[in-house]
């Protein structure tokens, strides 16, 4: 077995740094996210741990960031609110469960189906949602938090023309949160979002009645839970994929979503998925590669609000907006939105991924957008190639059979017209369709050949089709006749 690249000190650096700077991000996090869920603060830090730890262990994708996220936390806090915690971490090792499934079924393949232009919509929404995430904590604040948050930012930005090798964030927060102790400044804390856990996570069975009636109330939750995590999970892992021009086991990934859920439901945890902005400070900011900063931002996340709570504690909120801040301007695709790319791009993928984005941050929803923005650009696609067909007809000189050739892709969209295209009244009494230009696709283009022939046979002329291909003349074969509806 090769040597793991990350025992070289310089990686092994790198990684120790971003994971780090990734555990300090995921603390108020993870916090907000036990907020929205309605449980304690605990609950979602050692989500956030346990996934770490296992999905750096078991996933697909090295270096991405998986932990308790907002998009689950929404998810399962109705739930929660009605049934209380037990019933919520059941539905986590539940869907941790279906995600195993779901995994081993190959639902990673589906993601072939996900146009480019949804991909840089959702790329483009989470870094909208990332930014508006970070605008409460600039409202009705002290007037110190505006210095701190620009200073910040301005730290961030000179820094990495110093030196690359400690990332930029983790001295803004370092720098930030030395001078609020040292000057006595009153400004929000980490310790103003909830109390950090003193102890290790236990692991346990959740107290719910195991019957049918549980099972039956927890299945839905639990199957949303599940799509929602993989769908954020494997859309992330694209396009860590794209920044480090690296390809990654999706299947594994999605399998191992599953497996970092179950364990984290055994621990107490309310679950988790992929976070896109912790993974933005992780690759792009800190340059991790390897499953290393994964695990390390679990295990620091541990160690910081157990060993190092009240320095924690004292961590201005200041700061970790300055770094989100960053992570949205860093994450949004100008690029897609530039003068020069919107006049080049087909008016379809720009209303593709404006569709994305709009439901993305209407509903505050990444599943939701994917797949609304997906069958958008499914719709456009079937309208586009449905105007691919063309139908011409060609009599002969004698006038006793005409030939229609048609050529072009012909499907549900395309082959509704078909019908219309032929002249049953004039035309002679031997009809020629010759599809050796065409590829039949599915049962609507047979139940519509059937119907133009029946058309035909009606006023006493014959039809015959030529030049099928082999795909074509199987499906022609097995359906024709058998798709005629009883009036």
């Amino acid at each position: 077995m090769s040597r793991p690249s990350w025992l070289s000190p310089k990686v092994a650096r790198t990684e120790i740094l971003a994971g780090l700077v990734v555990a300090l991000a995921l603390i108020p996090e993870a916090i907000s996210f036990s907020i929205i869920a309605g449980v304690d603060p605990s609950i979602g830090l050692f989500a956030s741990f346990t996934m770490a730890v296992v999905i750096s262990i078991v996933g697909g994708r090295p270096a991405m960031i998986s932990a308790a996220t907002g998009a689950i936390a929404l998810v399962v806090a109705p739930l929660a609110r009605e049934h209380g915690l037990s019933y919520l971490i059941a539905t986590v090792i539940l869907g941790g469960l279906f995600q195993v499934v779901l995994g081993a079924l190959g639902i990673a393949r589906l993601m072939r189906f996900v146009p480019r232009s949804v991909m840089v919509g959702f790329v483009n929404a989470l870094a909208i949602l990332i930014f508006l995430a970070q605008v409460p904590e600039l409202i009705d604040v002290p007037w110190p938090v505006y210095p701190l948050f620009a200073g910040g930012l301005a730290l961030m930005l000179v820094f990495p023309r110093l030196t690359k090798a400690v990332p930029a964030p983790l001295v803004s927060i370092v720098a930030l949160t030395a001078l609020t102790v040292a000057a006595g400044i009153a400004v929000p804390t980490v310790g103003d979002k909830g109390a950090l856990p003193t102890s290790l996570p236990v692991p346990g069975l959740p107290q719910v009645p195991f019957t049918l009636d549980t099972l039956t109330l927890l299945a839905p939750y639990a199957l949303a839970f599940a799509l929602v995590g993989l769908l954020e999970s494997l859309m992330t892992a694209k396009l860590v994929d794209d920044i480090t021009d690296t390809h990654s086991n999706k299947t594994r990934e999605s399998i191992g979503q599953g497996i970092a859920n179950v364990v984290t439901g055994f621990f107490g945890g309310m679950g988790g998925c992929a976070m896109i902005g912790q993974t933005m400070i992780n690759v792009k900011v800190a340059g991790a590669r390897t499953r290393l900063s994964t695990f390390l931002a679990g295990v620091f996340l541990m160690v910081l609000c157990i060993a190092f709570g009240p320095l924690v504690s004292d961590i201005p909120m200041a700061a970790l907006v300055a770094v989100m801040v960053l992570v949205a301007f860093g994450t949004f695709d100008w690029h897609s939105i530039a003068p020069a790319t919107l006049k080049r791009m087909p008016t379809g993928e720009i209303t593709v991924m404006v569709v994305t984005v709009a439901v993305v941050v209407a509903s505050d929803n990444l599943a939701l957008g994917v797949i609304v923005g997906t069958i958008t650009g499914l719709i456009i696609f079937a309208r586009r190639v449905a105007h691919l067909v063309n139908v011409t007809a060609v009599a002969d000189p004698d006038g006793t059979q005409v030939v229609y050739a048609v050529t072009g892709e012909l499907f549900f969209a395309s082959s509704n017209d078909l019908v219309y295209q032929f002249d049953y009244t004039g035309d002679p009494d031997k009809v020629v369709i010759d599809l050796t230009d065409a590829h039949i696709w599915d049962a609507s283009t047979v139940a519509a050949l059937d119907a133009i022939t029946t058309k035909y046979e009606a006023r006493g002329k014959s039809v015959e089709i030529v030049g099928l291909n082999e795909h074509s003349a199987t499906m022609h074969g097995r359906l024709t006749g058998e798709l005629a509806t009883d009036h």
